[in-house]
């Protein structure tokens, strides 16, 4: 195995690593955060429009920690920076 299937080998499997992970975390995140402002709602149905706000927010900083690791794992695959490093080298 040479040195360039070695490096894009570890390149995609960090970016599987990189999406799963990035992934749950929001998951579990956001499932919380609903079932929270469900309870809420339950609890005070007059207070309904700001705790459905407030969850929108929540939910959509929630969500960019997902985007983010989809740019990681999308830069891993296709703007690695060893790629051009192993290309120029002749590898």
């Amino acid at each position: 195995m040479d040195s360039s299937t070695l490096i894009g080998m570890v390149s995609i499997i960090t970016a599987g690593l990189t999406i799963g992970l990035g992934a749950i975390g929001p998951a579990l995140g956001e499932g919380r955060a609903v079932a929270q402002a469900m309870t809420a709602i339950a609890q005070q149905p007059d207070e309904s429009g700001t705790i459905t706000r407030t969850l929108f927010v929540g939910l959509a900083m929630i969500e960019s920690t997902a985007i983010y690791a989809l740019v990681v794992a999308m830069i891993l695959i296709f703007a690695n920076p060893f790629w051009d490093h192993f290309v120029r080298t002749g590898g």
